[in-house]
C-alpha cells in the first residue's frame, strides 16, 4: 500500500512539474487579426517575421533606404556592443516603430550582432504583450530599446533617438556604461 501511495505521489509530482514547465513556454511569432489594424504581431518575435507581408511593406523599405552613420558603427564595434543584451519593444501598428525598428535591425546586422542576444517584443496599442514583460521593464512608449549587461539595464532609447540616430544614441549609452564600470573599480 505504501508503495502505491509513494508511486502515485511521485507520478503526480512529476506531472505537475512537467505542467509547470509547459506553462512557462514562450510563444514566438504570434500574429493576431484586429478590427482596426488588420494583422498585428504580438509578443516575442524573430527578425524573419518582419520579412513577411504585411510587415515587409514598411520594414524592407526603411531598412534598405537607411544610411548608417559609419563612424558610430565603428564606435559600436569598438565598444563591443555584441557583449550587451538588447530588449526591443515595438508595435507593428506604430509609425515610430516602422521607422526605427528596421533601422535598428540594419545597425545590428552591420555590427554582426548575434540574434540570440536580441529579444523583440511586439505590443498592442495598449502597449501590452502576452507575457507582461512591458510591465517588468516599465515600457510606456514604443519603440523602446533597452541595453542590458549582466542582466542590469545600462540605458534605453524611448520612442525616438535623442541624437536623431539610433547608432549614436547606442554609442552614448555604451560610453556611460564604460565610465560607470571605471567608477565602480576606483570607488572600491
Amino acid at each position: 500500500m505504501k508503495k502505491i501511495i509513494k508511486s502515485t505521489l511521485m507520478v503526480s509530482t512529476l506531472f505537475l512539474a512537467v505542467q509547470q514547465l509547459d506553462a512557462q513556454k514562450v510563444v514566438v511569432g504570434r500574429e493576431v487579426e484586429t478590427t482596426n489594424d488588420g494583422k498585428m504581431l504580438l509578443g516575442n518575435q524573430l527578425k524573419a517575421k518582419f520579412l513577411e507581408a504585411p510587415y515587409s511593406d514598411w520594414y524592407v523599405k526603411e531598412h534598405d533606404e537607411y544610411a548608417l552613420d559609419q563612424k558610430a558603427i565603428s564606435e559600436l564595434k569598438k565598444a563591443k556592443i555584441n557583449s550587451y543584451t538588447l530588449v526591443v519593444f515595438m508595435g507593428t501598428w506604430c509609425e515610430d516603430s516602422h521607422r526605427d525598428f528596421p533601422r535598428l535591425m540594419k545597425i545590428l546586422e552591420e555590427v554582426k550582432y548575434p540574434e540570440s542576444k536580441l529579444t523583440i517584443i511586439a505590443v498592442n496599442r495598449k502597449k501590452e504583450s502576452p507575457t507582461g514583460d512591458e510591465a517588468r521593464y516599465n515600457v510606456q512608449k514604443v519603440p523602446t530599446i533597452i541595453v542590458e549587461r549582466y542582466g542590469k539595464e545600462i540605458g534605453r532609447i524611448i520612442e525616438m533617438p535623442t541624437t536623431g540616430y539610433i547608432e549614436r544614441d547606442l554609442v552614448e549609452i555604451l560610453k556611460k556604461d564604460d565610465q560607470s564600470v571605471i567608477k565602480e573599480i576606483f570607488n572600491k
